[in-house]
């Protein structure tokens, strides 16, 4: 596995992997690094799927706003560049700040609708900064395919919108959420969580299942704003937890849902604050025909 830090010097591992190989695919494993077993998730997949798998690794300043978690954002290069190594990645991008932003950054890539709802109402330019660095790594690396995981639904319907609309010759693959034994989605932020919040926090997901149960048991026939009523009610029985969100959404366009119908495809996405730490998830169901429902 090769570790490299600057963007010549990677174009130039790809360009020698492509001279010595002859016609391969190449997979892109975008993450800001402090790993965990859902990043493993995305390097197999891209591994099972291309030939090179190069994994980033970039905390970008430009996705974080002026009270957000930048520079206190969980960081261990030791512990990401073993999980790289044994879940299969060839080549760890670690570029600094001043490597992928030379100068003051002018040129930002913005993705409309699919970015105003959900996190991009409470999180003004989150969209616009993940939407420009990506589009950079997309440059730099040109891969066939991006690897994105699901638990950041909105920022795969982003991503996808954006590659539709700019005609960018990627293959986005959004990949499964990875959670615990007991059901919190793995994400890097899940360690400031005290014992107590960590806990609580278990109420995303079970509150999720609930909401799901609850239109299986009406057939995909009801209004959103019952299951919208009842989500609110069970998060809310933690204590600790404060709702940022509670939203059910056409997807991957992410428009209002009045009333939920057969053969819609839906998310009920959730943001919810523990304390200083914001933890998002989701559940996407394709709602079958009320004969299919069972």
């Amino acid at each position: 596995m090769q570790v490299i830090h600057h963007i010549s010097e990677l174009r130039a591992a790809i360009r020698l992997a492509k001279a010595e190989q002859g016609r391969i695919r190449v997979g892109l494993v975008p993450t800001m690094g402090f790993l965990h077993r859902g990043h493993a998730s995305l390097l197999e997949s891209a591994r099972r799927q291309c030939d090179l798998v190069v994994l980033s690794i970039f905390v970008n300043p430009l996705q974080f706003g002026p009270n957000e978690d930048f520079e206190r954002y969980p960081r261990n290069e030791e512990q990401d560049l073993a999980l790289a190594k044994a879940a299969g990645a060839d080549i760890v991008f670690l570029p600094s700040v001043t490597e992928m932003y030379t100068r003051p950054t002018k040129t930002t890539v913005s993705v409309a609708g699919v970015t105003e709802p959900l996190c991009g109402a409470s999180r003004p330019g989150h969209f616009d900064g993940v939407a420009t660095v990506v589009t950079k790594l997309f440059n730099i690396v040109q891969p066939d395919a991006a690897f994105f995981g699901l638990k950041d639904a909105q920022q795969v319907a982003a991503i996808t919108q954006m590659v539709d609309d700019l005609n960018i010759p990627v293959d986005i693959v959004p990949c499964p959420i990875v959670r615990e034994e007991d059901g919190l989605a793995m994400s890097s932020r899940n360690v400031y969580l005290q014992p107590e919040q960590r806990r609580q926090a278990l109420v995303l997901f079970s509150g999720l299942r609930l909401a799901e149960r609850l239109i299986r048991e009406h057939h995909g026939e009801m209004e959103a704003a019952v299951v919208k009523e009842a989500l609110v009610k069970h998060i809310s029985e933690a204590p600790l937890a404060e709702i940022d969100y509670v939203e059910l959404l056409t997807y991957p366009s992410l428009e209002p849902v009045n009333r939920i119908a057969a053969e819609a495809e839906i998310i009920i996405a959730v943001a919810v604050r523990f304390g200083a730490t914001r933890l998002i998830d989701n559940a996407i169901i394709q709602i079958p025909k009320r004969n299919d429902m069972k």
